[in-house]
């Protein structure tokens, strides 16, 4: 996928929203959307920011989306294709897909600080799925299918359990040990905490 190359946490300023996408540092007082809430650029923090139009909150809850899941724009029209054509609504049925794959399921897991981590983890191979090694961040994971770090990296992924330690995955996750979990159910929408508006994604699609 393509990179973003400047400060991740000016996507999170651009948002007026947390996205946590660097991990620790969203969680401590160095976090520069704790320190500037407000837009990045020279007349970010103007009084005189002009209201978003209905296509603007429509377009910033889907670049919200994307920036969440670290996903070009190609690779997310290309989930929401594929969630139309499926029974059920829309909305709900892309965040199914992107909570499925499989650089998500280890940041949901606990394995890594953040999704891009997570992506990272992936591509250099220290992840298994069903006891074959994969290196495919937008693998499409299913109920029963098992996750597991593999030995060269196990010292990176108990640092990172150690710095979170209160850490709980989702209900339709499992961990079987401190290397190892399991999908247990595909997720439901109320099992998702991605504080996202759906639906706008739909309309914004849909104009």
């Amino acid at each position: 996928m393509g990179r973003h190359t400047q400060a991740k946490c000016k996507l999170c300023r651009r948002e007026n929203e947390k996205l946590f996408l660097k991990g620790e540092k969203c969680l401590s007082a160095k976090c520069p959307f704790t320190r500037r809430a407000y837009a990045p650029g020279q007349h970010g923090n103007s009084k005189r920011r002009k209201s978003d139009s209905e296509y603007g909150i429509r377009l910033r809850e889907k670049q919200k989306a994307r920036r969440i899941y670290g996903l070009t724009e190609g690779q997310f029209e290309g989930y929401f294709d594929v969630a139309v054509r499926k029974k059920g609504a829309t909305g709900e049925k892309l965040l199914e897909f992107l909570e499925r794959r499989l650089d998500n399921v280890v940041y949901r897991l606990g394995f890594a600080p953040s999704r891009q981590a997570a992506r990272q983890l992936v591509r250099h191979g220290g992840v298994e799925v069903n006891g074959q090694k994969t290196n495919i961040p937008s693998c499409q994971t299913k109920p029963g299918d098992a996750i597991k770090i593999r030995p060269r990296v196990i010292a990176l992924v108990k640092a990172n359990q150690e710095k979170f330690p209160d850490h709980t995955p989702p209900v339709w996750l499992t961990q079987k040990s401190d290397n190892e979990g399991e999908i247990v159910a595909v997720p439901k929408r109320e099992e998702i905490d991605t504080v996202l508006e759906e639906h706008l994604i739909v309309e914004y699609y849909s104009r």
